[in-house]
């Protein structure tokens, strides 16, 4: 006997890094080793305060605006996309620019270009102030892309032509939600043009149905993520929506409110797109130091993508 109280921890599969994360990290990592420190990172390289405190102790110097770098040390943008002004500003100085832009984010931006040459004027449904929002609307001169975060959103928006629109999307929102968005979209305006593929990330889609599939057997749900990572913070609402009304983002197992979970029989666990699997694990541990632990992977997809590297760092150096 061990005096613990017993507990299950279902733990969903896909979780934490996606292939995008895992290119970004890396391509700092790489920078680092190529022309050592310091490197500079225009915002976060991912919303992660565990991983960007790790590129920090090895020399990465985060910035949120080009002018704060110098001219001679390397510049990574971040995997949420930067607007179309900042790489031009930072070959216009001569930078040594690595782009850590998540393919899937430039997918849309080539997206939003390609219905803007075509003379469409674009909707993006998104959160406002989010960087890769700004980065995607950057990419088009301002007022030819007009955000929307709800319905209720669509019901106000002012077009320059209603027959002559287009929609993207955040890749990182709830899928639920975006599609009722997308919904009130195509009823007010039917000649809308949507994406040729959907928006929504892959590993996105992934994270959220393995929630879903968990949420409804457990009493609590927890997911590994910083506050500012909206890939998470949308598990915590898929949580929820599912069944799930005790969902709780935490940053890691230092963050846990134990009392909360007092007399919990089934948990939930997942980690968002930027959160490592280390943060993961050291919650397990936590949980194991506390209870009779049982733990489950519940695997609803499995993920094999990855993405290449900028050919600068696939060159001899």
């Amino acid at each position: 006997m061990t005096g613990k109280p017993p507990l299950t921890l279902l733990v969903a599969a896909p979780r934490g890094f996606c292939a995008g994360v895992d290119r970004a990290i890396r391509i700092v990592e790489m920078a680092l080793e190529r022309w050592g420190p310091p490197v500079y990172v225009r915002h976060e390289i991912v919303h992660n305060a565990h991983v960007v405190e790790g590129l920090r102790a090895r020399g990465a110097v985060f910035v949120e605006d080009l002018a704060d770098c110098p001219d001679d040390r390397p510049v990574i943008f971040s995997a949420h996309g930067v607007p179309k002004a900042v790489p031009a500003e930072a070959a216009r100085r001569g930078m040594i620019a690595l782009d850590a832009t998540c393919p899937l984010v430039t997918k849309v931006h080539m997206e939003a270009a390609r219905h803007a040459g075509g003379g469409r004027q674009i909707v993006m449904v998104g959160h406002a102030g989010h960087p890769e929002t700004v980065g995607t609307t950057g990419q088009l001169p301002a007022g030819e892309v007009l955000l929307v975060e709800t319905a209720a959103d669509v019901a106000r928006l002012a077009v320059r032509d209603p027959g002559r629109l287009a929609f993207v999307t955040q890749t990182t929102l709830s899928v639920g939600d975006t599609a009722a968005v997308v919904a009130a979209l195509r009823a007010r305006f039917p000649a809308i043009v949507g994406p040729r593929r959907e928006d929504i990330c892959y590993a996105t889609t992934n994270r959220q149905a393995a929630v879903k599939a968990i949420a409804p057997g457990v009493e609590a749900f927890l997911v590994v993520g910083s506050p500012n990572s909206s890939n998470s913070l949308r598990l915590v609402e898929v949580a929820r929506a599912a069944g799930c009304a005790r969902a709780w983002l935490v940053g890691r197992a230092a963050a846990i409110d134990w009392g909360a979970l007092a007399g919990v029989r089934a948990v939930g666990l997942t980690a968002g797109a930027s959160a490592p699997e280390v943060l993961v694990e050291e919650v397990v541990a936590a949980f194991a130091a506390r209870y009779a632990l049982r733990r489950e992977t519940v695997a609803t997809a499995t993920e094999g993508v990855e993405f290449r590297l900028p050919r600068i760092l696939r060159e001899p150096a």
